[in-house]
């Protein structure tokens, strides 16, 4: 039998000492600042909470047409039922984001800031305002979930009234269509 030679280690050095601390520094900063990045790139939304889905409720507990907006601003936006259909404004304007208030007598939206006015669709009435009011999708469901109906993400036009009277209206205000310019 021959002997296996015995391989001395040498200790490690000050030198590969202070490298290896420092991969294992910036791996340990590495791998925390990917975590935090993942964590913090992950939505908080919650149902009911803006930038989430909020249910309104029935379609039977909708207002009428000839009545005001709903204002909801818990979740920053309008409910208007029009003749076209209803559809969700969102309560900021778009001039210089000011919070905007129905107004009654004038049966018109007025931002108290600069003066823009909007009908209850959310259409440019005037003021220094560049482009009608923006909208969330609204989603229209049955009961037992199925969607009945969409806005449309593109032109937000407004969504009509099916006619069961159980159907759960609910408003997507993650999903934003602008407005359209006026000339």
């Amino acid at each position: 039998m021959t002997a296996e030679p015995i391989v001395e280690k040498k200790p490690m050095n000050r030198r590969e000492f202070l490298n290896f601390a420092w991969l294992v520094s910036i791996g340990f900063f590495t791998v925390t600042s990917a975590g935090v990045t993942y964590l913090f790139s992950l939505p908080r939304f919650k149902e009911g909470e803006f930038g989430g889905v909020f249910t309104i409720g029935s379609v039977e507990e909708l207002p009428d047409t000839s009545s005001p907006p709903a204002n909801y601003p818990k979740v920053k936006l309008w409910l208007s039922n029009t003749d076209a259909g209803v559809l969700a404004l969102y309560k900021v304007c778009t001039h210089l984001g000011c919070l905007y208030n129905w107004n009654n007598q004038e049966v018109k939206f007025i931002c108290p800031c600069h003066g823009s006015q909007f009908e209850k669709n959310g259409t440019f009435i005037q003021g220094p305002a560049p482009r009608s009011l923006d909208r969330f999708v609204v989603q229209i469901e049955s009961q037992d979930g199925t969607v009945l109906a969409e806005t449309d993400p593109e032109t937000g036009a407004p969504l009509p009234v099916p006619d069961d009277p159980n159907a759960v209206i609910k408003v997507d205000t993650g999903r934003r269509v602008m407005g359209s310019r006026h000339a």
